[in-house]
Protein backbone atom coordinates (compact mmCIF):
# COMPACT_ATOMS: atom_id res chain seq x y z
CA UNK A 1 0.00 0.00 0.00
CA UNK A 2 2.71 2.45 0.58
CA UNK A 3 4.41 2.08 -2.48
CA UNK A 4 1.15 2.66 -4.24
CA UNK A 5 0.77 5.75 -2.07
CA UNK A 6 4.05 7.16 -2.39
CA UNK A 7 3.60 7.14 -6.38
CA UNK A 8 0.61 8.50 -6.26
CA UNK A 9 1.65 11.54 -4.17
CA UNK A 10 4.78 12.36 -5.45
CA UNK A 11 2.89 12.41 -8.98
CA UNK A 12 0.12 14.56 -7.24
CA UNK A 13 2.62 16.82 -5.77
CA UNK A 14 4.92 16.92 -9.35
CA UNK A 15 1.76 18.08 -11.50
CA UNK A 16 -0.19 20.20 -9.11
CA UNK A 17 1.45 23.05 -7.79
CA UNK A 18 0.58 23.22 -4.26
CA UNK A 19 -0.58 26.10 -2.06
CA UNK A 20 2.47 27.46 0.46
CA UNK A 21 -0.49 29.52 2.68
CA UNK A 22 -1.59 27.81 5.85
CA UNK A 23 -4.72 27.10 6.62
CA UNK A 24 -6.53 29.47 8.98
CA UNK A 25 -7.46 26.67 11.78
CA UNK A 26 -3.50 26.42 12.09
CA UNK A 27 -2.85 30.06 11.81
CA UNK A 28 -5.64 30.66 14.66
CA UNK A 29 -4.46 28.05 16.84
CA UNK A 30 -1.04 26.96 16.59
CA UNK A 31 0.11 30.07 18.92
CA UNK A 32 -2.15 27.81 21.59
CA UNK A 33 1.30 25.68 22.08
CA UNK A 34 3.08 25.85 24.92
CA UNK A 35 6.77 24.60 23.82
CA UNK A 36 8.33 24.41 20.97
CA UNK A 37 7.98 20.65 19.52
CA UNK A 38 5.40 19.89 16.19
CA UNK A 39 4.20 17.10 14.13
CA UNK A 40 2.91 17.68 10.89
CA UNK A 41 1.57 14.45 9.75
CA UNK A 42 1.57 13.68 5.98
CA UNK A 43 2.98 17.59 5.44
CA UNK A 44 3.01 17.07 1.80
CA UNK A 45 4.98 20.18 0.02
CA UNK A 46 5.39 21.47 4.11
CA UNK A 47 3.20 24.51 4.19
CA UNK A 48 2.33 23.81 7.62
CA UNK A 49 5.80 22.80 8.43
CA UNK A 50 7.18 26.07 6.87
CA UNK A 51 4.49 28.13 8.75
CA UNK A 52 5.31 26.77 12.40
CA UNK A 53 8.87 26.78 11.44
CA UNK A 54 8.55 30.76 11.42
CA UNK A 55 6.70 30.59 14.34
CA UNK A 56 10.09 28.91 16.21
CA UNK A 57 8.98 25.58 16.28
CA UNK A 58 11.40 22.65 15.84
CA UNK A 59 9.03 20.70 13.34
CA UNK A 60 8.87 16.56 12.44
CA UNK A 61 7.70 16.77 8.97
CA UNK A 62 6.54 13.33 7.98
CA UNK A 63 5.18 12.30 4.68
CA UNK A 64 5.03 8.92 2.36
CA UNK A 65 5.83 11.32 -0.85
CA UNK A 66 9.17 11.15 -1.40
CA UNK A 67 9.66 13.91 -3.75
CA UNK A 68 7.67 16.19 -0.68
CA UNK A 69 10.24 14.86 1.62
CA UNK A 70 13.01 16.55 -0.42
CA UNK A 71 11.54 19.76 -1.38
CA UNK A 72 12.04 20.25 2.85
CA UNK A 73 15.47 19.12 2.71
CA UNK A 74 17.33 21.91 4.25
CA UNK A 75 15.16 24.22 5.32
CA UNK A 76 16.07 25.20 9.22
CA UNK A 77 13.87 23.74 12.13
CA UNK A 78 12.18 21.50 9.55
CA UNK A 79 13.24 17.63 10.25
CA UNK A 80 11.49 15.88 7.28
CA UNK A 81 11.33 12.26 6.80
CA UNK A 82 9.79 9.76 4.51
CA UNK A 83 7.74 7.30 6.27
CA UNK A 84 5.21 4.67 5.39
CA UNK A 85 1.86 5.33 7.64
CA UNK A 86 0.95 1.60 7.80
CA UNK A 87 4.13 0.95 9.70
CA UNK A 88 5.46 3.89 11.28
CA UNK A 89 4.92 4.11 15.27
CA UNK A 90 4.77 7.88 16.90
CA UNK A 91 6.82 8.55 19.93
CA UNK A 92 5.28 9.05 22.88
CA UNK A 93 4.27 12.39 25.03
CA UNK A 94 7.03 14.11 22.81
CA UNK A 95 5.13 16.72 20.90
CA UNK A 96 3.33 20.05 22.61
CA UNK A 97 1.67 20.73 19.35
CA UNK A 98 0.46 17.87 16.07
CA UNK A 99 -1.20 18.89 12.97
CA UNK A 100 -3.13 17.01 10.62
CA UNK A 101 -4.71 18.39 7.43
CA UNK A 102 -6.62 16.36 5.10
CA UNK A 103 -5.40 13.05 5.90
CA UNK A 104 -7.10 10.34 7.44
CA UNK A 105 -6.23 7.20 8.57
CA UNK A 106 -8.20 6.15 11.73
CA UNK A 107 -5.26 3.45 13.26
CA UNK A 108 -3.32 7.36 13.87
CA UNK A 109 -6.07 8.40 16.27
CA UNK A 110 -4.44 6.80 19.63
CA UNK A 111 -0.65 7.20 18.63
CA UNK A 112 -1.86 10.85 17.82
CA UNK A 113 -3.31 11.33 21.78
CA UNK A 114 0.18 9.55 22.77
CA UNK A 115 2.30 11.63 20.86
CA UNK A 116 1.25 14.52 22.26
CA UNK A 117 2.82 15.84 25.53
CA UNK A 118 0.95 16.87 28.74
CA UNK A 119 -0.41 20.74 28.10
CA UNK A 120 0.15 19.59 23.93
CA UNK A 121 -2.47 20.92 21.32
CA UNK A 122 -4.25 19.02 18.32
CA UNK A 123 -5.08 20.62 14.88
CA UNK A 124 -6.84 18.53 12.49
CA UNK A 125 -8.70 19.08 9.83
CA UNK A 126 -10.20 16.76 6.44
CA UNK A 127 -12.78 16.53 4.68
CA UNK A 128 -16.44 14.36 5.61
CA UNK A 129 -18.41 12.29 3.68
CA UNK A 130 -21.78 13.55 2.08
CA UNK A 131 -23.72 12.57 -1.00
CA UNK A 132 -23.79 16.57 -2.34
CA UNK A 133 -19.93 16.59 -1.88
CA UNK A 134 -18.82 17.59 -5.61
CA UNK A 135 -15.28 15.96 -4.92
CA UNK A 136 -14.20 13.40 -3.43
CA UNK A 137 -11.14 11.41 -2.61
CA UNK A 138 -10.36 8.45 -4.54
CA UNK A 139 -11.50 5.89 -1.70
CA UNK A 140 -14.74 6.28 0.67
CA UNK A 141 -12.09 4.92 3.79
CA UNK A 142 -10.28 8.37 2.96
CA UNK A 143 -13.58 10.68 4.23
CA UNK A 144 -14.76 11.29 8.09
CA UNK A 145 -18.36 10.53 8.66
CA UNK A 146 -20.43 13.20 10.25
CA UNK A 147 -19.03 13.77 13.76
CA UNK A 148 -16.40 11.44 13.62
CA UNK A 149 -13.51 13.23 14.21
CA UNK A 150 -14.95 14.88 17.41
CA UNK A 151 -15.97 11.58 18.87
CA UNK A 152 -12.54 10.18 18.03
CA UNK A 153 -10.96 12.59 20.39
CA UNK A 154 -13.46 14.89 22.71
CA UNK A 155 -13.32 11.57 25.33
CA UNK A 156 -9.17 12.34 25.53
CA UNK A 157 -8.77 15.94 24.85
CA UNK A 158 -10.17 19.18 26.42
CA UNK A 159 -12.11 20.48 23.48
CA UNK A 160 -11.45 23.94 22.23
CA UNK A 161 -13.26 24.33 18.62
CA UNK A 162 -14.77 21.08 16.79
CA UNK A 163 -16.87 22.05 13.73
CA UNK A 164 -18.34 20.44 10.71
CA UNK A 165 -18.86 22.96 7.73
CA UNK A 166 -19.66 23.37 4.31
CA UNK A 167 -16.48 24.98 2.00
CA UNK A 168 -15.15 25.36 -1.80
CA UNK A 169 -11.91 22.73 -2.54
CA UNK A 170 -9.01 24.82 -4.36
CA UNK A 171 -10.74 24.08 -7.42
CA UNK A 172 -14.09 25.30 -6.89
CA UNK A 173 -16.04 21.81 -5.49
CA UNK A 174 -18.00 22.04 -2.92
CA UNK A 175 -17.25 19.95 0.15
CA UNK A 176 -17.98 19.20 3.77
CA UNK A 177 -14.61 19.38 5.89
CA UNK A 178 -14.25 18.69 9.43
CA UNK A 179 -11.85 20.40 12.07
CA UNK A 180 -10.96 19.45 15.73
CA UNK A 181 -8.88 21.59 18.09
CA UNK A 182 -8.11 19.78 21.75
CA UNK A 183 -5.85 20.77 24.39
CA UNK A 184 -4.55 17.26 26.34
CA UNK A 185 -4.76 17.11 30.01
Amino acid sequence: MALEDKLKWNKKYQNNPMSDTPIELITKYAGLATGNKALDIACGMGRHSKYLASLGFEVDALDVSSLAIASLQDIPHIHAKEVDFDAYILPKNHYDLVICTFFLKRELFPQIINALKPGGILIYETFVYHPQNEQVPSKRSYLLEEGELENAFKAHLELIESREYWTETMKGFKMKKASFVGKKS
